[in-house]
């Protein structure tokens, strides 16, 4: 009940403070599987895509958080275990063990999930190189859509470094949807992901 209520409060305050405008381009936001990939500019990015989706796509999305960062205080890993369900990754390189192994139970379990592929944050236009991660998840899952996306704005909600937000006009613009193609190269697919994502900027 109290992760429900947080919810609602967090749900009526990135609305006040972003005005969170969901625009879809190239797909409806249906309740199948997919994978969100999209640009990655603040640690607001989670909440404001989250925000973005329709209630009934929440509840099954889950998005991927660096475990580093929302686990080093009691209420940053309440508030991402209990109302955004996230999948921990990370960021840590350990031999022992595979990063992408809670993203394939994840999806294995029929959720959809939400994913930076650039895998850190940036402060520019244009997405920085995108990691092997996405073209991993496409290989092993190709009847997973994959929808691209552009978060525009939420940078200057919540600046790298800043704690207090300030009030901004954002959106998310979701595109078309794509899939790897049969013997596609990673270096081309990761390409043609982040063209698709700097496509929507100005639609």
């Amino acid at each position: 009940m109290r992760a429900k209520l947080m919810s609602y409060f967090l749900l009526g305050l990135i609305r006040v403070l972003t005005g969170s405008q969901a625009r879809w381009y190239g797909c409806p936001p249906k309740a199948e599987q997919r994978i969100y990939f999209a640009n990655h500019q603040s640690h607001a990015d989670l909440v404001m895509i989250w925000a973005a989706l329709p209630k009934e796509l929440r509840a099954t999305t889950r998005a991927i958080a660096a475990r580093d960062y929302w686990t080093k205080t009691p209420f940053r890993q309440w508030i991402t275990t209990a109302v955004f369900n996230v999948i921990y990754v990370s960021r840590e390189r350990n031999a022992d063990e595979d990063p992408l192994e809670p993203l394939f139970e994840a999806l294995e379990h029929g959720d959809s999930i939400i994913l930076f592929p650039e895998g850190t944050r940036g402060n520019k236009d244009e997405p920085q190189a995108f990691k092997a991660g996405l073209y991993n998840l496409a290989l092993k899952f190709p009847a997973v859509e994959l929808v691209p996306a552009w978060i525009n704005n939420v940078q200057r909600v919540m600046p790298k470094g800043e704690v207090v937000p300030v009030p901004v006009l954002c959106s998310v613009t979701f595109g078309a949807p794509l899939h790897l193609a049969a013997g596609e190269e990673r270096r081309a697919f990761l390409e043609r992901a982040r063209s698709a994502v700097m496509a929507l900027r100005d639609v």
